[in-house]
């Protein structure tokens, strides 16, 4: 009998993630904004309930759209034509039902039960400023109740890869299911791939992180700060021959510089798309590893799996927002030929 019957007849899937299940609220504000209010340009830093009712009281005209970075993934994927699933834990609240819509709506499957007590939904309050660096204050509410439990066997072992957010090595629970998920991939030998999510993760998680790449994931995806961090190296070429031959593959993103792809001895270096109005870095990196992940796992080359990351990169960048709102599939075909 399976261990979740909300995981019966599943279909062999392209990618499954695993992440927080957070509601995003997107304004407009200028840089004295963040100094009044002490917040840390660019980062991504938690709060709790009451600052999170704090800020959102003191934001401009703002918009609301289901986010997390490994849940932007999935619909990235799912918008370029791939099959995925999604665990995230969510509370029976309106922002949890705003959450559950969209996803599912954007052709991901999400089952995860919400929960009917404890903490409110997640949300990331996201404050763009007129250069276009995010600057993300992060209640995690509900999403730290998901739990190994909520994880379905038959839906990871049915995954080609399974894709695990940086993020949930703070809570333990969520911590138990992340691992509980890798172990059930592998013993499938199936891939399982990890974003390093923020440089706060890694200085708080690097020993561990290390392991985990060195020992158990196969595929990395990191930006510049991010694998710098990780291996605490003088520069960006020193983390790069660091992380060389840890994992089967390392995704490594560097703004407009593009990106590079290391697999042992091959080196792909993956130009940035140019986009006339750069609107919101939000969700940049997570369509990134979508358009990788929808690559590897649909026959696409590492080079060509890369263009493709970088094709719905640009597209996130373009407007306000960590989704597409463009068909990923469409662009791609029209950019590959």
């Amino acid at each position: 009998m399976p261990d979740n019957p909300a995981a019966l007849d599943v279909a062999p899937l392209d990618v499954v993630g695993i992440g927080n299940a957070i509601v995003d609220v997107l304004a407009h504000a200028e840089d004295r904004f963040l100094e009044d209010h002490g917040l840390a340009k660019g980062a991504m830093t938690l709060i709790d309930g009451a600052q999170a009712e704090t800020l959102y009281a003191a934001m401009g005209p703002g918009i609301e759209i289901s986010g997390g970075s490994v849940a932007n993934t999935m619909a990235g994927i799912a918008s370029l034509g791939g099959s995925g699933a999604f665990f995230g834990k969510v509370r029976d609240d309106q922002l949890g039902e705003v959450f559950a819509h969209d996803i599912r709506a954007a052709g991901v499957s999400y089952k995860t039960a919400p929960a009917k007590e404890g903490e409110a939904t997640a949300r990331c309050l996201i404050f763009v400023t007129p250069d276009a660096q995010r600057t993300m204050q992060t209640f995690l509410g509900a999403s730290v109740a998901l739990g190994p439990d909520e994880v379905a066997t038959e839906t990871v072992a049915a995954a080609q890869i399974t894709y695990l957010e940086g993020y949930l090595f703070d809570p333990p629970l969520a911590k138990a299911a992340f691992i509980k998920a890798a172990e059930i991939a592998h013993a499938a030998e199936r891939k399982v791939a990890l974003s390093l999510s923020d440089p706060f993760c890694v200085d708080r998680h690097r020993e561990a992180f290390r392991d985990l790449v060195d020992g158990h994931i196969d595929v990395l995806f990191a930006n510049e700060e991010e694998i710098v961090s990780l291996y605490q190296a003088s520069g960006f070429d020193d983390a790069l021959q660091s992380v060389r031959g840890k994992c089967d593959i390392a995704c490594l993103t560097r703004g407009d510089k593009g990106s590079l792809i290391v697999a042992g001895d091959e080196v792909h270096i993956i130009d940035a798309v140019p986009v006339a109005n750069v609107v919101d870095t939000t969700g940049a990196g997570d369509l990134y590893a979508a358009g990788v992940l929808y690559g590897l796992t649909n026959g696409h080359g590492l080079a060509e799996a890369g263009r493709i990351g970088a094709i719905c990169a640009g597209e996130a960048i373009a407007h306000m927002g960590a989704r597409p709102e463009a068909a990923l599939k469409n662009l791609v075909a029209k950019s590959l030929g």
